[in-house]
Parts: C-alpha cells; sequence; structure tokens
C-alpha cells in the first residue's frame, strides 16, 4: 500500500474496513514454491551504489486506492494484478525509462485475495495470491527485469497476525525456531494498524525470520522493498511502535540474501529517529499518503499540499544512499489525477528540488500529452537527480514563497510558488541567495532563456502555480553587515532570553520568545532608505510564527519553517522597511510560540 498502505487515516470509514479484514481475516496455508535455498537472482557486475540518487518509476498503489471510475471494478482495491503490472512495466518501459524510470514498485495486497484475506506459506512468509498473481512474484520479477527495468515488493513491519499460527510455524532455515520463539509472549502488536505482532529481537529466532524474508525477495528478484506502518511514525509511537530494531535486521538480513535491495521505510516517519532510517535504510517517507482515496488518484488539498510545510524539516538529512520520499507523483492524468495543469507542475517543482523518489502512480496506458511533458522533462529531472543539496525556502512559508539552493558550479535552482487560492505575483530576491546584480535566468519548465535580471525576478502566478529556473550570478557577492541577537545593545522584553548554542553563529541566541517575549535589534545601520532584504538566522524544531517589524512599523506575521530539530540553524529572507541611519528590527512573539533568533544579517545597501 502506501502509508496507509492498508487504509487512509484512522478515521476514515475505509481504514476501518481494511484494518478490520486484514486483522480478522483468516490466513490461507500455502506451501512455499521453494522450500530449501535457491540460488539468489545475479545482480549486474558493476550494479551502482544502491539508492545513490532518488529512484524514478511507478507504483501500483495510487491506482489502487482510488474510486476513479474502472480502476477498481471487483472492489476496493482490486486493481493490484499481475496483468495489471505487466501492462504497466511495458508501459514504463516504452514511454519513461529512457528518461531515467526505471522501477516497478508492486505495493500492498499482493499475498491477499480480493477480500484481503491473507496467505502465507508452511514458513509464515507471505505467498502471492494465485488469483491476482498466477504465475507468482518471481515471473513477474522475471518480466519486469526483461525490460530492463527493477523490480519492486511490499511488506508491514512486524509478524502478521495470520503467519502466527499458533506459535507452532516453523522459520525457515532455522532448525527449532517457531512463531512463538520470535515474538513477545504477551503477543504485542505493532505496525501503523495493529495488524502485526511485534518481534522480539532478544531471541535470535526474530533475526532468522527476517532473513528467511529477504532471502525469498532475493531468490525472486527483487530489487526494491518498501517496509511500510513503521514506527516511531505510521501515527504511532511508545515501545510497541518502536520499529528501529525492525528495521537494523532488515539491513543485515538484506546484506546477507545475495542481491542489493533497496530498503524503503513508511509512513510518516518520525524525524527524531532520522539518525536511525539514514543508518539502516535508503529512503523514508516524510508524510501521510499524498492518495485522496477518493474519486481522483489525488486532490490539492488532501494531501499534496502539505508537502510544502512538511518538507523542510527534513531537508538536510537526505543525501547518496538514503533520500526523503514525498510518495507518488501524480501528474500524468489530469482528469485521474484530479489536479489542474498549474498544481500538477508545482507538484512536480517541489518534488525535483527535494529530490524526492520520481515515482508516478498513474496509469501509464493513459498519460496526456501534459502528463508527459512533465514526467519527461530532463531539466527538472537533472534538478531531481543532480549533487546539488535538497532546497529550502529562502523565504517565511506563506501563501507565496521561494524554495531554492546553490548547485556545485555556482549557479542557483531558484523554484516561486504561489500557494494561495488567488493569482499572485512572487519575487525571488538575489540578495536572498547572497549576491546582487545581474544574473542570466534559465525556465526549466518552458525550456527557455529570459536574459539577464538585475537583482531579482518576479513573475505572475496562477493559483496554486509555479516557476522553476537556474538563475547563474553575474554580479558581485552581497555586501552586509551581521548583528548578533545576543549583543547586550539589543533589547530583550517578556520572557525573552539568551541561550547557548552550537549551531548558531557566536555560539548563542535568543529564545523563550513566547506569549509577548521580544527581541528588538537595535542600531542597525544602513545607508539610505529602501526596502532591504534583511536574512534571519533562526533555530525552531518545528513551524512556527513571529511577527517582524522595523522601527515603529506595523509588522507582518510570518510563519519560519522547521530547522528540523532545536539544535540545527537555518534562514530565511524577509523585506523590511529601512531607512538611511540607525534602524531597530523586533521580533515580537505575540501570543504565541516563536522561533529562536540567532541573527540577521543585513545589506549595506538596496
Amino acid at each position: 500500500m502506501r502509508s496507509s498502505s492498508y487504509s487512509v487515516l484512522p478515521t476514515r470509514a475505509l481504514r476501518a474496513m481494511v484494518v478490520l479484514a486484514l486483522t480478522a481475516g483468516i490466513a490461507t496455508t500455502v506451501p512455499a514454491a521453494h522450500a530449501g535455498p535457491r540460488a539468489a537472482g545475479p545482480a549486474p557486475a558493476t550494479a551502482p551504489a544502491v539508492a545513490a540518487k532518488p529512484y524514478m518509476g511507478w507504483s501500483s498503489w495510487s491506482m489502487q486506492s482510488s474510486k476513479y471510475p474502472g480502476l477498481n471494478p471487483d472492489g476496493d482495491y482490486s486493481y493490484l494484478t499481475e496483468a495489471n503490472v505487466l501492462k504497466q512495466t511495458d508501459a514504463l518501459a516504452a514511454k519513461l525509462k529512457k528518461y531515467g524510470y526505471d522501477h516497478v514498485n508492486i505495493d500492498a495486497g499482493w499475498w491477499m485475495d480480493k477480500s484481503w484475506k491473507t496467505g502465507f506459506d508452511q514458513y509464515g512468509r507471505q505467498t502471492p495470491d494465485p488469483v491476482r498473481f498466477p504465475h507468482g512474484m518471481k515471473s513477474v520479477a522475471d518480466h519486469i527485469h526483461s525490460k530492463g527495468l527493477k523490480a519492486g515488493i511490499y511488506l508491514p513491519v512486524g509478524l502478521e497476525k495470520g503467519a502466527y499460527g499458533d506459535g507452532k510455524v516453523p522459520v525457515w532455515n532455522a532448525p527449532g525456531c517457531t512463531t512463538a520463539d520470535i515474538v513477545y509472549p504477551d503477543l504485542r502488536t505493532t505496525n501503523g494498524w495493529d495488524n502485526a505482532y511485534k518481534l522480539d529481537f532478544a531471541n535470535a529466532c526474530a533475526q532468522k525470520y527476517i532473513d528467511s524474508q529477504a532471502q525469498q525477495f532475493a531468490d525472486w528478484g527483487y530489487d526494491f522493498l518498501k517496509l511500510d506502518g513503521v514506527g516511531p511514525g505510521s501515527f504511532k509511537s511508545g515501545d510497541n511502535y518502536d520499529n528501529v530494531p525492525d528495521v537494523a535486521a532488515w539491513q543485515k538480513a538484506i546484506a546477507t540474501a545475495g542481491r542489493p535491495i533497496h530498503l524503503e521505510l513508511s509512513w510518516s516517519l518520525d524525524i527524531g529517529h532520522a539518525a536511525d532510517w539514514k543508518k539502516y535504510s535508503n529512503g523514508w517517507r516524510i508524510d501521510t499518503d499524498v492518495e485522496c482515496y477518493c474519486n481522483t488518484l489525488v486532490t490539492w488539498e488532501n494531501s499534496v499540499n502539505d508537502r510544502w510545510d512538511d518538507a523542510p524539516a527534513w531537508s538536510r538529512k537526505a543525501g547518496p544512499g538514503g533520500w526523503n520520499d514525498l510518495d507518488a507523483i501524480d501528474v500524468g492524468n489530469g482528469e485521474m489525477d484530479g489536479l489542474t495543469k498549474a498544481e500538477r507542475q508545482s507538484y512536480m517543482t517541489l518534488w525535483a528540488i527535494n529530490k524526492s523518489p520520481l515515482f508516478t502512480g498513474d496509469d501509464l496506458t493513459r498519460l496526456d500529452s501534459y502528463g508527459v511533458s512533465l514526467l519527461t522533462n530532463k531539466e527538472v529531472i537533472a534538478v531531481d537527480q543532480n549533487d546539488s543539496p535538497v532546497a529550502r525556502p529562502v523565504t517565511p512559508v506563506g501563501d507565496q514563497q521561494v524554495w531554492g539552493t546553490k548547485n556545485p558550479d555556482g549557479s542557483y535552482t531558484v523554484a516561486l510558488f504561489n500557494l494561495g487560492d488567488a493569482p499572485a505575483s512572487v519575487t525571488a530576491d538575489w540578495a536572498s541567495f547572497g549576491f546582487t546584480g545581474n544574473a542570466s535566468v534559465r525556465d526549466l519548465w518552458n525550456k527557455a532563456n529570459l536574459g539577464t535580471h538585475k537583482n531579482r525576478i518576479t513573475e505572475a502566478l496562477p493559483a496554486h502555480g509555479s516557476r522553476l529556473f537556474t538563475v547563474k550570478p553575474a554580479g558581485g557577492t552581497l555586501a552586509t553587515t551581521a548583528y548578533e541577537a545576543e549583543d547586550t545593545a539589543n533589547t530583550l522584553t517578556g520572557n525573552a532570553s539568551v541561550a547557548g548554542c552550537d549551531a548558531c553563529s557566536g555560539g548563542k541566541k535568543v529564545g523563550n520568545l513566547y506569549t509577548g517575549g521580544k527581541l528588538r535589534i537595535n542600531d542597525v545601520t544602513v545607508k539610505k532608505d529602501g526596502i532591504y532584504s534583511v536574512k534571519v538566522a533562526y533555530v525552531s524544531g518545528d513551524p512556527r510564527s513571529v511577527t517582524v517589524l522595523s522601527n515603529s512599523g506595523n509588522g507582518t506575521s510570518l510563519k519560519f519553517p522547521s530547522t528540523g530539530d532545536w539544535g540545527t540553524a537555518e534562514t530565511v529572507s524577509v523585506q523590511l522597511a529601512l531607512k538611511a541611519g540607525s534602524n531597530s528590527i523586533t521580533f515580537d512573539s505575540g501570543s504565541g510560540y516563536a522561533p529562536d533568533i540567532d541573527r540577521i544579517v543585513v545589506p549595506q545597501s538596496v
């Protein structure tokens, strides 16, 4: 499935229906096709490192989960069949493979019949449903490989209840081990749906069980595994839902299975365990499902637009070997997707600048021409696949936003977004990126050079619209003056106080900005009147708003994106009117909680 692969959210009737089916369903036991060891499928002799770049491809879940007419004619989630997977494989190979899309990922349900009754072999391992996959999973992987593509498969974390068999089911290749040995005696449950028993890795038999699953996937020839319902995350917390040991066990099992397998984790993973996800896996879902579980694949409000708020916290967590997964990009067919053209472009733009895996859940046999143009734009794909850092917002995160990152060649990737419901202009100031003067601008979506722009670029965008540029500075480095928040010349009121901060310049910051707490930075000096792009360095473990004003102005409440934790500093730029001579800049928490402030950096001239 996907994040809520067994459903959507706990409050939705659909989730309740599917979870009930899974937890109450009777397991069917099918003899293993291969009870003994088999040679693992050969890996390419010069295979690149797993997840060196974000993977690209297709996944089954978006169409499985949709009520779009004709997709699931035999009941909810019935789309997943061998015939449909092979049809999408052939379409991917024909239409998108040459652009880098090379994964075909089979999501939840491959071991369940169309009433979602689960099936297991005599060793408690999931076995393909004979109606959905009459030729078995190895045959499907072989076909995928025959097209020069990689095969992906799915499992929930833990021992599914239907596999327990009163604790008497033996574990493959582990003499003396049964399912009673691999779980806790009280049969505590785990994963995002509580449909599995938690594995107890204090008993070596638990690792043996994971080894047996990994070996089966390697024998079948799979190159990718999505492990779903992983906690902390998946809207669950606490000891029962701490699946870090499971993820570590999977990494260990894959290492000995004889075939490289990309391990992807789902869903809404706890950022507090980002170091664990990076250590043991190759990718992690940062959010809930992108699908709407309605009569289209997605909608803007549920939940494509959530990612603009949620992605910034993870921006420093990704890199070669492990990537932030924003979920499927369903941009290939406007009617089925349920999005406007502007929304489809913004959707793909955000995924690309975040270096998310680019995998679509669309029906690849029904892509429209605009969808093809989005999915096959080589310049945009390069933004996702190149060696630049993940982009971050360079402005506060309101209806109009600017995101960007510096590329190794000295250019910048710059994205403009209008998330508002009406058309609006959005401006990217070069000062926000640390340079001034002229810069050449390349429009990546329209594949056009826009010439030279001095100091900034402004674009009129439709509702939910975007632009994506490469900007190459031709001017000079911006001359600036920095002002530390903790300077004794500043004024602190209310609860505001100076605190230590290893990530901050000078090792200090001003925090406790809440319920009226204020920081006023005094004697900010510029040479002439104007609107200045003031860069604010701050620390905030979650998105927080603060009212920023210069001198005696009215100020504006601005939301600063999360820096990921309370030990990381980031920057955003705010536009402030300053007068020639001395100024003050105030950060006012108002009635809420504001970010901690490290310092401000002010251009010496407009």
